[in-house]
């Protein structure tokens, strides 16, 4: 399920290889996985051009060329990835974009957000939609900002895409577990330091799975336990409630986040 440590993974290993790389050829497998634009348009707006510097903000990867710019957004099971002509295929393999030297390649299971293209800063502005500051490297200034005034619970807001990019499912329980808050807490509640300490917890889990690629199971981690039958808390050993907080599949411990 990509996150951002496994899109900003995508990013830096395509940075290695992508730029500079002329676009020979694209073939579409699965126009399911397209979303503003067609198989047949897609091709003839890419050939010819050069990608530059791969970028990402939040959970979209940003491809831009010497032309249009091509974004992915990898959903739950989208994998793009730089390959050698001859490299064997992965399954589910949706796009394949032949290169002056390699492929640029997108393996998808359920397509569910997919690719896109855009021209120009205001036409990669819609695709992107509102978007909050990248998750990645967020100072704590900026941090208390974007949830000072806000009223709803901690995880559906940490999750709000505008109000942070790039926080999914897994990382924000992790986050709320290290910090030692409830994920229903109202977030007009938060005092000032535990605020900080939710900071604090965002940008070491951030930072420690991005040298993962991705939300890792390490011991102690809150991760590593919430597929067990009847997980228990890494730190206390106090069984964890398991149930929904908006709309999504939420784990956290009685005794800790209180």
């Amino acid at each position: 399920m990509p996150e951002l440590p496994d899109v900003e993974g995508f990013r830096r290993a395509l940075s290695n290889t992508l730029p500079r790389r002329r676009i020979q050829h694209v073939q579409v497998r699965d126009p399911g996985i397209l979303r503003n634009t067609s198989a047949t348009a897609l091709g003839r707006r890419l050939d010819g051009h050069r990608f530059r510097t791969p970028r990402r903000h939040g959970k979209w990867l940003i491809l831009p060329t010497d032309g249009p710019t091509l974004l992915i957004h990898s959903g739950m099971t989208g994998h793009p990835y730089f390959a050698d002509a001859d490299t064997e295929r992965e399954k589910y393999e949706r796009l394949v974009v032949s290169l002056d030297k390699g492929e640029l390649r997108y393996a998808d299971l359920r397509k569910l957000r997919g690719v896109w293209l855009a021209d120009g800063d205001d036409d990669l502005a819609d695709v992107l939609g509102r978007q909050g500051p990248d998750a990645l490297d967020m100072s704590l200034p900026v941090f208390r900002d974007v949830l000072g005034g806000r009223h709803g619970q901690l995880k559906p807001t940490l999750m709000d895409q505008s109000v942070i990019a790039g926080l999914g499912n897994l990382l924000t329980d992790e986050i709320c577990w290290r910090a030692r808050l409830r994920p229903t807490r109202p977030v007009a509640d938060l005092a000032v330091d535990e605020v900080k300490h939710l900071h604090t917890a965002m940008t070491q889990v951030l930072h420690t799975a991005v040298r993962h690629g991705r939300v890792p199971g390490l011991p102690r981690w809150l991760t590593r336990v919430r597929d067990e039958p009847d997980p228990g808390c890494p730190r206390c050993r106090t069984r964890l409630c398991h149930r929904r907080v908006g709309g999504r599949m939420s784990l956290w411990c009685p005794n800790c986040q209180r």
